[in-house]
């Protein structure tokens, strides 16, 4: 409920206002059981024709009064539960925008989605039904209870009775549907993760012929979710016959208690036909109640869900810097002084006691065995993690100390996957930088040597990129993110591994185009072909960097050094 109330509390005019509408249909509803017994017992019982028409035109005209407060009831219902689901979708989304990796990990993409999408589109269901329904039916209940009581206390004590046991029945639904439904949006993430993790691999599982497979995986999956669907379910549907039998228990005592009344002159025909009302609204309000208190659950296991993406850390690492100037203009070299690095789900250490350091506009190659802590030194850099010791420092100031927006403005990044969005291409560059002009954009595909490949394009730069740019191949992907990253104009560039697709002839004019950009650039590679290129070469292992210096200095000195370039060499020969 803590979650729920700031989304609400813009609207709390508008849920007033159906609150109050909803109050007034319910008292007009209580009203009609006691106007019945006035129409049958002053009216038509005396075959009075005036008072019939009397009582029944103000039957008539509270109907069409309760029916307009209901009709507005559900236009302001509407109006709370679609801007909540609004606001509460803005504000996951936006936290999603600033949560720090470490949490981010925490929750897989397709749990994400759900509770972006379905798990919001319940609570906002519930949000409905709770001003036009799920409050009013208690009310009803209890109003329905007391009218009853004042008409014809001994006929409805047969109601009251029951009424303990019901609200057990409720609660135990409640509760027990709470964990059994929350299980079923857990199912549910699995399976949406399956289903986004085929669609994605598809052409491999194909190439595979995994297709078998797959299909008993879903299967099993399927299975599942429907046995938790269907256990949740069961619990929900089985309390509405269970509590409608008592209800209509309650009805057949009155009848039969009522006749009997009535023939031994005891009790008003009417009175008992208005206590008959109350049940069968009480009847009617236990049945709606039981039905969505399916709704209801499920909400409820939805808004713990969406409460633990708000509640997962917000504003990364706790600390943003103060200084707005970000990296100073005429210096952008690279510090690291005894830097130790883990991530926050592990003890083990990624890296341990780094230190190196660029010179400004330098290009530094950084190699090593799978698993030696290169993207995640890389990483570091635009702080998408936190160094557990030691000082990380770009152009002089610690990167603790530099406002995080402004730090990463400063800084092109292209990671190992080339991430591209449906659009065309041009709007794919100008998401590096939107006021970036046509020459820019150009200038920046030029240097990523991606230009030409676009002018061969039936629309050239407007051309049309599916979703991840499917249509394009790794190394067109590739180039297309690096031209990002460099329509920046950034200070300090990282490529992660991002030239792997590109043969040598491209990756040498690549290269070859860095070194006038002006930047300082770290770039993660196994091709010793790059380190040629480079200022000063990082070699990492374990965590641990083993080695610094120019390509011809490690040839030297490094034996490790040495395997991979011959080991380079000895594959290039082959494929010769």
């Amino acid at each position: 409920m803590r979650t729920l109330l700031p989304f609400l509390k813009p609207y709390r005019i508008s849920a007033a206002v159906a609150l109050s509408l909803m109050l007034v249909e319910l008292v007009v509803e209580l009203c009609f059981p006691l106007l019945m017994a006035k129409l049958i017992d002053g009216a038509i019982l005396r075959q009075d024709v005036g008072a019939a028409l009397k009582w029944g035109g103000v039957m008539i005209g509270l109907a069409l009064f309760g029916f307009a407060a209901g009709l507005v009831n559900s236009f302001y219902a509407a109006d709370v539960a679609q801007g909540f689901a609004h606001d509460m979708r803005r504000a996951l989304f936006g936290k999603l925008q600033s949560m720090a990796f470490s949490d981010f990990r925490a929750f897989s993409p397709s749990s994400l989605m759900t509770r972006l999408t379905g798990d919001i589109n319940q609570i906002q269901n519930s949000v409905f039904l709770g001003l036009r329904v799920f409050v009013r039916a208690p009310l009803l209940i209890a109003g329905s209870m007391i009218m009853a009581l004042t008409v014809d206390a001994r006929l409805a004590l047969y109601l009251v009775v029951v009424t303990p046991i019901l609200v057990v029945v409720l609660g135990y639904t409640i509760r027990k549907g709470f964990r059994l439904f929350r299980l079923v949006q857990e199912r549910l993430d699995k399976l949406n993760g399956l289903v986004r993790e085929n669609l994605i691999g598809m052409r491999l599982i194909r190439a595979y012929v995994r297709g078998d497979h797959e299909k008993n995986r879903f299967a099993e999956t399927n299975g599942d979710y429907m046995r938790r669907s269907t256990a949740a379910l069961r619990l929900s549907e089985m309390t509405v016959p269970g509590l409608l039998l008592l209800m209509n228990a309650s009805v057949l005592l009155i009848l039969w208690f009522g006749s009997r009344s009535v023939t031994a002159y005891e009790t008003e025909v009417g009175d008992v036909v208005a206590v008959l009302n109350y049940a069968i609204r009480i009847t009617g309000a236990y049945a709606y109640l039981s039905m969505i208190i399916t709704s209801l659950t499920i909400a409820r296991a939805a808004l713990s869900r969406s409460a633990e993406v708000l509640a997962a850390g917000s504003n990364e690492f706790g600390a943003n810097g103060t200084a707005a100037d970000g990296i100073p203009p005429d210096r952008a070299d690279v510090l690291f002084e005894g830097v130790a690095f883990g991530y926050p789900d592990s003890e083990a250490a990624v890296l341990d006691g780094i230190t190196f350091s660029v010179n400004d506009g330098e290009t530094a190659v950084i190699m090593g065995a799978t698993g030696a802590g290169k993207t995640s030194l890389l990483q570091l850099l635009p702080r998408l993690y936190e160094a557990r010791r030691g000082t990380v420092r770009v152009g002089g100031t610690d990167i603790r100390d530099i406002e995080l927006s402004v730090l990463r403005r400063q800084i092109g990044y292209v990671a190992q996957e080339s991430t591209l969005f449906a659009g065309t291409i041009r709007d794919n560059l100008l998401w590096g930088r939107e006021d970036a002009s046509m020459e820019e954009v150009v200038e920046a595909a030029k240097l990523a040597q991606i230009h030409e490949t676009i002018m061969q394009l039936p629309d050239a730069y407007e051309a049309v990129l599916e979703q991840k740019g499917a249509n394009l191949s790794g190394g067109q992907r590739q180039r297309l993110s690096i031209a990002r990253a460099l329509l920046r104009k950034p200070k300090l560039l990282l490529l992660d591994d991002c030239t792997s697709a590109l043969d040598a002839r491209t990756e040498s004019l690549l290269l070859a185009g860095l070194k006038t950009c002006g930047c300082t650039t770290l770039l993660v590679t196994q091709k010793a072909q790059a380190a040629r290129w480079a200022d000063t070469v990082l070699l990492l292992a374990d965590g641990k960097l083993l080695a610094q210096g120019k390509h011809g200095e490690l040839l030297a000195r490094s034996e490790t050094y040495r395997f991979i370039v011959e080991s380079e060499r000895e594959e290039a020969a082959h494929h010769a």
